[in-house]
């Protein structure tokens, strides 16, 4: 048994109350690569931001489970060497689909994990979220589930259509889980193809896609009946069109790809929603910044040289968002 805080890591529980009482979000970025959980920690130290590093399933068995163990203790001594003396950094395992990988991340240094039973029947969900709660709970571990489905794909996680999340239902479920957070579906997706193209319309100007608003009619309802209670947004990348032109123009092939405009993720930020999850838009900053690199260095064949323009790109995207979309800035503990 690994105990996550003899790592320097934190759980969820803090952070979200100052966040939904300041009116913030905290960054939950996905990582893969060495390099992500460098730009990630980098980002996080220079704009003094707590931050959530998550791993899905499929990026767990990337890794390794060993191996991520010791990346979440380095990245608090990553943090450390920059000059931040106390980072909120926590170890998050993003649409766990079963009690049995909930505990053994637990048991591995998570501080923090997710059960997904959102496909599940409504009860069959509540009693596998109650029963992940309660074991990650007798070791301080916080837990986030989920109520409602996403559409979009994302490693091992599909659907092919959403489903709101009922604001009838999420009083019911969150007492007789006892989660500390929960993930509603509001209209966001998972991927760089968040929508259709006849789900949106088109920018007569620019021909671009324009993607529907969100509900936050269901939010605001939703908020009525949790009052104060942590809220969180996955699917939120707002897949930026610069990368999707840079990698289009060198050599990528993603048509009419599209995400969440920004400014109804500030929105949502200010709301109870306190942790925002982004994924796809680090996957296209990278790979923005390799294929460029490669474009025009067609000789360069060490890793470093295209990782290390990968690296920075991503750690300015992510700065952007923790300062211009979530509002996370200047809020580490004192």
């Amino acid at each position: 048994m690994v105990n996550y805080k003899d790592l320097g890591l934190v759980n969820t529980r803090e952070m979200f109350k100052r966040a939904v009482a300041g009116g913030y979000a905290i960054p939950a970025f996905n990582f893969n690569t060495m390099e992500q959980m460098q730009a990630i920690v980098q980002a996080a130290v220079e704009t003094k931001s707590p931050v959530i590093m998550q791993v899905s399933k499929g990026a767990r068995n990337y890794a390794n489970a060993t191996i991520l163990r010791y990346m979440a203790e380095g990245a608090v001594a990553y943090a450390k060497e920059f000059g931040c003396e106390h980072p909120e950094i926590v170890l998050h395992l993003d649409h766990g689909d079963s009690f049995e990988l909930c505990k053994d991340c637990i048991d591995m240094g998570f501080s923090s994990v997710m059960y997904d039973g959102s496909s599940l029947p409504y009860e069959e969900n509540i009693k596998i979220s109650r029963q992940v709660v309660e074991y990650a709970h007798q070791h301080d571990v916080t837990v986030e589930c989920e109520l409602g489905v996403l559409a979009g794909v994302e490693d091992e996680v599909a659907a092919e259509e959403s489903h709101y999340t009922k604001p009838e239902e999420v009083i019911d479920f969150a007492t007789r889980t006892g989660c500390d957070s929960l993930a509603i579906s509001i209209g966001t997706s998972h991927g760089a193809y968040k929508f259709k193209p006849e789900q949106c319309t088109r920018d007569p100007k620019t021909g671009k896609l324009v993607p529907p608003p969100l509900a936050f009619d269901v939010l605001h309802e939703i908020e009525e009946k949790l009052p104060g209670f942590p809220i969180v947004l996955h699917g939120s990348s707002s897949v930026p069109q610069d990368e999707v032109d840079t990698i289009n123009k060198y050599g990528g092939n993603l048509p009419d790809a599209v995400g969440i405009p920004e400014e109804q993720l500030r929105l949502a930020s200010k709301s109870a929603v306190c942790k925002i999850n982004i994924d796809s838009d680090s996957r296209l900053a990278m790979t923005a910044a390799i294929r460029k690199h490669l474009a025009e260095h067609p000789g360069d064949f060490d890793p470093r040289q295209y990782l290390k323009p990968a690296r920075e790109n991503m750690k300015k995207m992510y700065i952007h968002k923790i300062v211009n979309v979530l509002g996370s800035d200047g809020k580490l503990a004192q």
